[in-house]
């Protein structure tokens, strides 16, 4: 409210979100105050009243004995890492690989743990693989580090690691048996809490031994073979689960992709597999459509080449529904030259809301089609009836756009939209009635699972 607030408040604004819980913050300045001249006071002392202005203190290793006690008691142990473990990718990765832990990743963990890894479930949750919540669901031992226990996860909360002993590592202590109750809670970050551990098993390396949880490892590679995560085979229309894992071999995985949210943002999740912490911005929680583009802006705005940074693929995978959100952001594309590429899963609905619509409502439609209203949809639609045109707005704003239709073509698009320089758009045209897969209905259970359909399938 006062001008001369300006440099403290907006130093308490970045001190506020790199500590404790990292998060954005929200300045807010009046047009009145916008409007003053001051003398900037950069030494006024930070000045927030009720926040502890620390990190929760390193674990003392006596505190994290129990957990490798509960460790070497178990025989069918997993890894649930979240959001929270993502500046703690290498000590995570020491301590799997040390202990043969089997690992399971939130939405926002992806990354974390290399998903190329065979100690690797994917994602586990409403739309997780098979394998992840097979594991969680049989498993008489969780461990849950930097990670809240979200709806999305969890599903039926009772019936969520039911068998399971639960150790619950996060740095909020707000989270701390808010959802599921723990058998052994720490309040601490996940980077010093995994390498206090990893020390303790450096010093004593017969605690755990890794050997013991392979039938259980065995006995999940199983279920991932039986139940893969898959796609139909078609050549007369794209697939879109198909499009990122063709874009996933194009970019040899290295890309930083973003979403909106819907069914790409669940199939990118699931097809477009991360080796690497920071290559995956979505909204989580907060479910944001319309996330994709500004986030991807940003990203390529901080990995251009400059500031010594490495240059790196940004794509912004995008479903139609969502990218109209914020659509206008092609212009910031092209003015400020960012090398941004869009791909565009366009299937002419709001596809989540119309699975949703087909499994639990009959296929009764409430204004999820999002396409020329004269126009009768079907999958193999004439360019001429596609709305909106995306390729002819990118081209308004001034960004090179191309659409594609054919499966044939699919490859070449998606190397032409890589290899242009600058901002790119590339509108892939796909079926509607594809579900996402596996699928979990809200506040349902493992037992619960939906492994196969789609909107033909269900109500024909």
């Amino acid at each position: 409210m006062d001008v001369a607030d300006i440099p403290r408040v907006v130093r308490e604004a970045f001190f506020l979100a790199r500590t404790g819980r990292p998060g954005p913050v929200l300045v807010d300045v009046p047009k009145d105050v916008q409007q003053q001249m001051a003398v900037p006071d950069w030494g006024a002392p930070m000045a927030i009243g009720g926040y502890v202005a620390r990190l929760p203190p390193p674990p003392p290793l006596s505190a994290l004995a129990p957990v490798l006690a509960a460790l070497a008691a178990s025989q069918r142990p997993v890894l649930y890492v979240g959001g929270g473990c993502l500046e703690a990718s290498d000590e995570l990765v020491r301590f799997a690989v040390r202990t043969g832990v089997p690992v399971a990743q939130t939405l926002m963990g992806l990354g974390a743990f290399p998903e190329s890894h065979p100690l690797a479930l994917q994602m586990l949750g409403m739309h997780g693989t098979v394998a992840a919540n097979y594991a969680v669901d049989g498993a008489d031992l969780l461990l849950a580090i930097g990670v809240r226990f979200d709806d999305r996860v969890t599903g039926k909360l009772e019936a969520f690691a039911a068998r399971a002993r639960i150790v619950h590592i996060d740095i909020d202590p707000a989270e701390i048996n808010k959802n599921k109750p723990s058998h052994i809670t720490l309040t601490a970050d996940s980077a010093p809490s995994l390498a206090a551990l990893n020390e303790l098993l450096d010093a004593n390396p017969s605690l755990v031994d890794a050997s013991r949880f392979a039938p259980w490892v065995a006995d999940l590679a199983a279920k991932a073979v039986e139940f893969p995560l898959s796609y139909p085979v078609r050549d007369d229309v794209i697939v879109p689960q198909r499009a990122i894992e063709v874009l996933h071999e194009e970019t040899g995985g290295e890309a930083i992709v973003s979403t909106g949210v819907g069914q790409h943002q669940m199939w990118a999740a699931q097809w477009y597999k991360f080796d690497a912490p920071r290559r995956w911005l979505t909204s989580g929680g907060l479910g944001a459509m319309g996330f994709g583009l500004p986030s991807a802006l940003g990203a390529a705005a901080a990995y251009g080449g400059a500031d010594g940074r490495p240059k790196r693929v940004v794509v912004d995978i995008d479903g139609d529904g969502s990218f109209v959100m914020n659509i206008q952001e092609l212009a910031t594309a092209a003015v400020e030259k960012l090398d941004v590429k869009m791909m565009i899963l366009n299937n002419q609905h709001l596809g989540m809301v119309v699975q949703w619509e087909d499994r639990f409502y009959k296929a009764n439609r409430a204004h999820t089609y999002l396409g020329k209203p004269d126009a009768e949809y079907h999958e193999t639609m004439d360019e001429a009836d596609i709305y909106p045109d995306f390729v002819g707005v990118a081209r308004a704003f001034g960004v090179k756009a191309r659409r594609v239709v054919a499966p044939s073509e699919l490859r070449a698009a998606i190397r032409e939209m890589l290899d242009t320089p600058g901002p790119f758009l590339l509108d892939v045209m796909v079926p509607h009635m594809e579900h996402v897969l596996p699928m979990i209905p809200g506040g349902g259970s493992f037992k619960d699972v939906i492994t196969s359909g789609d909107g033909n399938d269900v109500y024909g």
